[in-house]
Order: structure tokens, then sequence, then C-alpha cells
């Protein structure tokens, strides 16, 4: 690598949720200021995260949000990865198993790399899984006063947290304006992701997403899961459920025990270098 290109990436799109993907070994460490510019859309290459790994540690991935935190398991993110794992020859068309910080998942590419599914764990609505605060319980239907307005949630996890609110309606305005305040919630310890849901019928929903440590997001396949999940667990879906979303629809199977598969596209975008000249004042702080 040459002393200007600091960072390789190849950068892919899940519903237009786009991340860069970076070989550990093959860069700098990526702090969280580093992370921050390096998803910047006007002085970074921009990107909704980064999901690093290295070649030399087997099929194990970090997801890092474009805030600087990080996250344990990212749907969108996890056949982003696969792809690419695909794409470096590294794994074939039979099922592979992926580690991440929210636990193992297990993955297939499909359509050539045009798709992939990915067996992403059981949901729980347990409260001490989540983590929400209070005694141990379901977390099912409960009350949320947020702006002075009274509202009903559920939360789950799939290796990261959820806060589901089901809604007549569901708009972009709506996710923007309460997504960050439900995101910090007390009673949340480690914040959440928040998704506003529609039930359309019984084999589709419309949802909104609020992302933690990323913000208003056009496509999310955690938050597909998670809003499936709590949906057919209040009875208002069935088990096979395609999940519409403004960067498009992804399709969720409930198995036994809340066990889920997603599956949904992926487009290579580019293979590329970042250069020292717009990251020298975070590179080595």
């Amino acid at each position: 690598m040459g002393t200007r290109n600091v960072i390789r990436f190849s950068k892919y799109h899940g519903l237009g949720n786009d991340y860069l993907v970076i070989d550990s070994a093959d860069s700098p460490t990526i702090t969280p200021s580093l992370t921050r510019r390096i998803c910047d859309r006007h002085l970074g290459i921009g990107a909704d995260g980064i999901l690093l790994w290295s070649r030399t540690a087997g099929r194990a991935v970090r997801i890092l949000n474009p805030d600087g935190s990080e996250a344990e398991k990212s749907g969108n993110g996890l056949r982003i990865f696969a792809r690419h794992l695909y794409d470096c020859g590294i794994v074939t068309s039979d099922p592979f198993s992926v580690t991440t910080p929210g636990g193992a998942v297990t993955c297939r590419v499909i359509d050539g790399g045009g798709a992939v599914s990915v067996e992403m764990g059981r949901v729980s609505f347990q409260s001490g899984d989540i983590p929400v605060a209070g005694a141990s319980r379901e977390v099912l239907e409960e009350e949320l006063i947020v702006a002075g307005r009274s509202l009903r949630f559920s939360a789950a996890t799939i290796g990261n947290p959820h806060c589901v609110l089901i809604r007549e309606s569901v708009s972009e305005a709506e996710t923007r304006a309460l997504g960050p305040l439900i995101e910090r919630d007390a009673r949340f310890p480690h914040r959440t992701n928040v998704q506003f849901v529609q039930v359309l019928d019984r084999d589709n929903l419309r949802i909104e997403i609020w992302e933690r440590g990323a913000g208003y997001t056009a496509a999310s396949g955690s938050s597909s899961c998670a809003a499936a999940a709590i949906a057919h667990r209040l009875g208002l879906v069935g088990r096979s459920i395609t999940v519409h979303m403004r960067g498009g629809a992804l399709s969720i199977d409930i198995h036994d025990d809340f066990q889920i598969c997603m599956r949904g596209p992926v487009v290579k975008v580019a293979d590329g270098h970042i250069d020292r000249e717009c990251l020298k004042d975070v590179l080595f702080e």
C-alpha cells in the first residue's frame, strides 16, 4: 500500500443501507473518531456503518455505527458481510457461520450473490435479555410517555435491543421526532433501536426506523426481524411476513421458539482506497 492510501474498503448496500467492509489487518486502528470521519458523507467516503474483520481471524465481524459506537448485530450488515466473503472466494453458496458480538448466525448466499439469507437467531422478549429496566418480565404492550404523549410499546432482542410501537399509520416525520427520544429513554440502559410499525394485513408490515447510533434509516434487517417477531407475538401477523421499508422489502420467516430467518438483496458498489489527506486530523487521535 502506498503512503497516501491508508485504508482499503469494499462498499455494498442492502436496500440502500450501505456499509464499508474493511480488513483490520489492512488499516490503522479504527477509532470512534476515525469511524465518524470515514462514514461522513461530505468529509469521508460516506456510509451507514463499517464492517470490520480480518482474514486471519476467520468469519468474525464487528459492526461500527457512524457515530463511532458499536452494534451487536445488523441484518443488512450481515448480508453484506456474507456477500463480501463470497466475493473474496472464502465461502461458497453452501451455508456458513458468521460470528458477531450479538451471537453467531448462519448465512447462505443465493442468486449468484444477488441475495443472502441469514438465520438471525432467537428473538427474546424478556426484559433482562434486551435489556429494559424494571422487574423481570416479557416487555409487551407497555406504556411509554414521550414528549408528553402516551404510547404503547413492546421490546425485543435478536442480539441487539429493539423498541416496537404498533401504529395505525407510520411516517418519517413521527420517526424523526420521537425516535431519538425513545432511543435514549432511561428504561433502555444500552439505548435502543426504534421501529414504528403499521400492520397492512396478516402477511405484510410497513415500518419506519430510527436506528441506534445511526439515526433515521431507510432499511434495517434486525429491525425487520424484531418488528415481525413482536407483531407475531401479539397475534397480528402469521409466520411468513414481508416487511416493507422506504428502501425496499425483506422476507422474514418465524420458526419455532421465535427463531428468525431473514432474506434480502445485496448490491456491490465499489472497491477503493481512502486517502490519508481526509483522515490526517483524526488518524492518530
